[in-house]
């Protein structure tokens, strides 16, 4: 599907392409793009980075802007990025400055990508001092999904992957997470119906949230549910130990967590949500990091307000709130309660 000219077509018109991967995906999918992109009349100049979360900052950034400038690629250009979520954030935020913004089309090639990052309109970089601290909000001309892609993702970045899917499942739709309790054996075995489904629900369920709060000034900020924990667990153990899927699965058990001790969620339903993330291979507790640091993190997210931090809970399988009246010390007792001694890395 990916090397069908006819998909890109209406999105290029006479415009250049500059067609952003990095260099574990390019050696798969970036000549097939290229064919594809040629057949659609697009000039294209191929853009190759660095593969992995560390790669998403200014540094990589800068070359980006480099090459573009050096193959005198001009606001008629449409940046493609192909690649999963580090690609598509790094390429969407580069689409959404470069010469004051141009546009982009999202190529993404991991679960989690499909599922989540692609769909939405951020676009952002790392900063030393938390994720995704420098951005923007820039929407593609269209995102194109082909599971096909899934076939060549390893063990571990399907699972992070299956995070996102079950984030969404958990804050907005109980009849999914009935759905992934039966079927989770078959999506990680990638079974192509159930990926699919997987893909095009997560999908439904962002875009509907999207659509009415595109900027995130109100119910979208449920879909962070387990990111609050989820960065700053990627921040205090540097980018890259953890996956941003394992981040977030064991920061959705701590929300839950929070949940039951902020009187919110039973304790079943909080076991529920930790027995589905251990199901699927992910990380059910955080790294050893002290509860102080990273409540420290917590307080530089993006989701703070008013100098508190605020997290996103469940009131139950499928409903969610966002709350910034959390008492710190019930938030350090809960990550004290939930650590691990090994990276997710080392315990496959």
């Amino acid at each position: 599907m990916l090397g069908d000219a006819g998909l890109y077509a209406p999105h290029l018109g006479s415009r250049r392409a500059a067609l952003i991967t990095n260099e574990v995906v390019a050696p798969l999918y970036l000549s097939r793009i290229e064919r594809a992109l040629a057949q659609a009349g697009a000039a294209v100049t191929p853009i190759i980075v660095a593969d992995g979360e560390q790669a998403k900052d200014w540094k990589t950034l800068e070359q980006v802007f480099d090459q573009l400038l050096a193959a005198r690629c001009g606001r008629d250009t449409v940046i493609v990025a192909l690649g999963g979520g580090v690609i598509g954030d790094l390429a969407g935020f580069a689409a959404a400055v470069y010469q004051r913004g141009v546009p982009f089309i999202q190529l993404p090639t991991t679960l989690l990508a499909q599922v989540d990052s692609s769909v939405g309109g951020k676009t952002a970089i790392n900063h030393a001092r938390g994720k995704n601290m420098v951005g923007a909000f820039h929407q593609p001309l269209a995102v194109i999904a082909d599971v096909a892609t899934l076939d060549s993702l390893p063990d571990r970045e399907l699972r992070a992957g299956v995070a996102e899917v079950i984030k969404h499942a958990l804050v907005l739709d109980p009849a999914f997470v009935d759905w992934l309790e039966a079927n989770l054996a078959r999506l990680l075995a990638r079974d192509r119906p159930t990926l699919e489904y997987a893909v095009r629900r997560s999908c439904e369920l962002k875009a509907g949230v999207v659509a009415a709060d595109e900027r995130e000034a109100g119910r979208r900020a449920i879909l962070n549910f387990g990111h609050t924990f989820g960065h700053a667990i990627e921040t205090g153990v540097g980018y890259g130990e953890w996956l941003h899927g394992e981040a977030v699965a064991a920061g959705m058990v701590m929300a839950a967590e929070l949940s039951v001790r902020a009187g919110l969620l039973t304790r079943a339903d909080a076991e529920r949500v930790r027995m589905l993330v251990a199901r699927a291979g992910l990380p059910a507790a955080g790294p050893v990091l002290s509860p102080e640091r990273m409540v420290e993190l917590m307080q530089v997210d993006k989701k703070a307000s008013g100098g508190r931090v605020r997290f996103v809970l469940l009131t139950a399988i499928g409903q969610a709130v966002l709350r910034g009246d959390i008492d710190v010390q019930m938030v350090q007792d809960v990550i004290a309660s939930s650590t691990a001694v090994a990276t997710p890395a080392a315990t496959r």
